[in-house]
């Protein structure tokens, strides 16, 4: 008996440091090309750690938040930051978890990020702000401009996430996933599989662009990279999102809201249009404007589309 128990508890572990190679062999391969690095890179040191972001360009300032998706950064506006520089001073943040911030071993709640951006707007930026949010970061800026409303201008959001899908709690299930996801090695390797280049391609194609012609492969290198920097620590945010932590009821705040507000939707995401009447029905003064041929993130598939429709609106 005892020597099969030591037989198993062999193999248990070779099993285990086998898998542990694998996993340090995909983290080299992920973070390899260096993409998310940039000239303009600044950290703000909060509480809970360092917070990257890029600042450049003068005049009135324009915050820039990316989703909450695993693989998202402040990479995601790379494509429109240069342009908007030349009329705004803009800070595009990579949030806790993120990018090249800090990613603690911690559970991520959308209370967590609404004290965050409202640190960050007071102490780095210092004066009111315009804001462009994506998908699950929207409702995160309207609760923070409920809280703090002399901190903002106008508000813009990108394909904001449903208010039904805001309102879904964790379960037995959802928090199943999170403890599954946050184990080391198992939970590291699963992690490995959901966001490998394959993966990262085929939600691109469903999900994210409209024409998968417009994807590029650098694209797909820095959202696998960003899910692989400092080690497999992005893991935690990612299992925080799935286990629902980041979700919350933001009808009470998006009602008493008085800023201006614009959103922007793919014209080819197939709940765009339901979504935008939910948020009108609860706040009226929303502005709208559809942009063709896109989807999730409209400002990587055509951002001289995106920018033409914040001309208008900022």
């Amino acid at each position: 008996m005892n020597k099969n128990i030591k037989i198993i508890s062999a193999i248990i572990s070779s099993s285990l440091a086998t898998i542990h190679l694998l996993n340090r062999m995909i983290y080299a391969a992920a973070t390899k090309n260096d993409i998310l690095s940039n000239i303009e890179d600044q950290y703000y040191e909060w509480r809970f750690g360092k917070i990257h972001y890029v600042k450049k360009g003068s005049g009135k300032p324009l915050l820039l938040v990316h989703d909450l998706t695993v693989g998202s950064s402040s990479y995601e506006f790379h494509k429109i930051i240069n342009q908007l520089s030349k009329q705004y001073e803009i800070y595009a943040i990579d949030l806790l978890g993120y990018g090249l911030s800090d990613k603690p071993n911690m559970t991520y709640t959308s209370f967590l990020y609404v004290q965050l951006l409202t640190d960050f707007i007071k102490t780095v930026i210092g004066k009111k702000t315009d804001i462009i949010a994506t998908g699950d970061t929207s409702s995160i800026a309207i609760v923070t401009c409920h809280n703090n409303p002399e901190v903002f201008n106008k508000l813009v959001f990108i394909n904001p996430q449903s208010l039904y899908q805001l309102n879904l709690i964790p379960t037995k299930r959802t928090k199943t996933l999170k403890i599954l996801i946050d184990l080391p090695v198992i939970g590291t390797f699963i992690f490995n599989i959901i966001t490998s280049k394959y993966s990262f391609l085929q939600t691109f194609r469903k999900y994210y662009f409209s024409k998968s012609s417009l994807l590029k492969k650098r694209d797909l290198l820095a959202y696998r990279e960003a899910s692989h920097i400092y080690d497999y620590n992005s893991k935690y945010s990612f299992s925080s999102h799935i286990g629902r932590y980041m979700n919350f009821n933001i009808l009470h705040a998006l009602k008493e809201i008085n800023h201006s507000m614009f959103i922007i939707t793919g014209n080819d995401k197939s709940d765009n249009k339901s979504i935008t009447e939910n948020y009108i029905y609860y706040n009226s003064s929303i502005e709208t404007a559809n942009i063709l041929k896109t989807r999730q993130y409209p400002h990587l598939e055509k951002p001289e589309k995106l920018l033409d429709q914040l001309e208008i609106f900022l």
